[in-house]
């Protein structure tokens, strides 16, 4: 578990690092105005960059489990977590219901 969480802080670092460069380098591509070879030149940057780099690619893990799947974004928990925290009471506002 601790090995995920490390990995998955390293690629959120890698991620944000060149986040502002990623940012840049599209809005040159997009923009139609400028030369094409300055667009090409743009393109070939935004190739070379890691993929590891992408946003796309973090994965949303719960926090003491490391979990990736059946994860909630309100809580930051894996289901099986956000239910024991619920039946124990340590959720403020949350109860489990019954019918």
């Amino acid at each position: 578990m601790k090995k995920l969480n490390q990995k998955e802080k390293i690629n959120r670092g890698i991620v944000y690092k060149f986040e502002d460069l990623r940012v840049v380098l599209k809005s040159i591509i997009k923009n139609t105005k400028l030369l094409n070879l300055t667009r090409w030149n743009a393109v070939l940057k935004l190739t070379t960059l890691p993929k590891k780099s992408v946003k796309v690619r973090l994965v949303d893990r719960c926090i003491v489990t490391s979990r990736s799947s059946k994860f909630t974004n309100s809580y930051k928990f894996s289901r099986l977590v956000l239910l024991r925290l619920a039946r124990t009471g340590n959720i403020s506002g949350l109860r489990k219901s019954t019918w």
